[in-house]
């Protein structure tokens, strides 16, 4: 039998569905609060790892707290204003010929100016403050990495290391990183949440990017741009070690694996999903270079065949 049957008219079948989507709707609600709860146990970009990180954190929260200043007593003031006039408080009174104020105007407009106005200056600073290609404040020299993003993986190559890794990005912690970016095939964007801004990858082009990490840690890295069938797994470990750790796995990693050529690099031009991390013993001097300039092939982004899972 069903629940309509018990229903007697049609007046309890509206009323019966009025309830349905309350409770749907406080579910909904209920969930949503659950999910943002759950978020903030997670490693986010509000759990920041590095100096640009925190910059931005703190430039969130600050803009949030100026239109919360504006959003706040706008609500309080509705809230007050429907419960003063409420047709039974005989105290308010009302001026039916009101028309024009000019102090409530200056109020109105002034408050969401000012709102403006200091939105505007925190994003005019932070700008020029947080720009990518600005060098963070460190006596420390930036290790060099340039980063070639390809269909669907990346490629980390260290240049004064001679040895390139794809989708695993090794560090130090502490030690500024200076980022040279490129794309052998459609525009992306790389990004590690944790550590500070995301930047595009565009094909025949260089991006810089300046971070940092400010201790040791694994901080999951990804591709911020739909670039296709791969996009969901194109994802990497940004891996913050002791400078000791890291001058270790560079040694190790000069002694195994395959040498990135010119052959090798073909090859990695070939799609493939979610590939496994592996490391490269000596990457080709000027790769990064030939790479941005096209003096190698690029993908085309039409190729049928996607390679299986790479193990090495």
């Amino acid at each position: 039998m069903s629940i309509k049957s018990y229903l007697p008219s049609r007046l309890d079948t509206v009323d019966f569905s009025h309830s349905i989507c309350a409770s749907s709707f406080a579910n909904k609600f209920l969930c949503g609060i659950l999910l943002i709860t759950l978020c903030g146990c997670t490693q986010t970009i509000l759990d920041p790892a590095g100096p640009i990180a925190d910059a931005e954190r703190i430039i969130l929260l600050d803009s949030v707290a100026i239109m919360l200043a504006i959003g706040i007593p706008a609500i309080i003031g509705i809230l007050a204003f429907a419960w003063w006039f409420r047709a039974s408080n005989p105290k308010a009174h009302r001026l039916t010929d009101w028309s024009y104020s000019g102090q409530l105007e200056l109020l109105v407009w002034s408050i969401p100016a000012l709102t403006v106005l200091f939105l505007g200056g925190i994003a005019w600073t932070s700008s020029h403050e947080l720009d990518p290609a600005r060098p963070l404040d460190s006596p420390i020299k930036p290790l060099e990495v340039q980063v070639v993003s390809l269909d669907w993986k990346w490629l980390f190559i260290y240049p004064e290391q001679g040895i390139a890794s794809v989708n695993r990005l090794v560090v130090p912690a502490h030690v500024p990183l200076h980022f040279r970016l490129t794309s052998a095939t459609v525009m992306n964007v790389f990004f590690v949440p944790r550590i500070g801004s995301e930047i595009y990858t565009m094909n025949g082009m260089i991006t810089q990017l300046y971070l940092q990490a400010d201790k040791p840690g694994v901080y999951p890295g990804l591709s911020a741009h739909f670039s296709g069938d791969g996009f969901a797994g194109m994802a990497f470990n940004l891996e913050a070690l002791s400078e000791a750790q890291f001058a270790t796995w560079v040694a190790d990693t000069q002694k195994s694996g395959p040498a990135l050529d010119a052959a090798n690099y073909r090859e990695l031009l070939t799609q493939s999903q979610e590939v496994k991390p592996y490391t490269y013993r000596n990457a080709r001097a000027g790769l990064f270079d030939a790479i941005v300039m096209q003096k190698l092939p690029s993908v085309d982004g039409r190729q049928t065949n996607i390679s299986p899972k790479r193990e090495k």
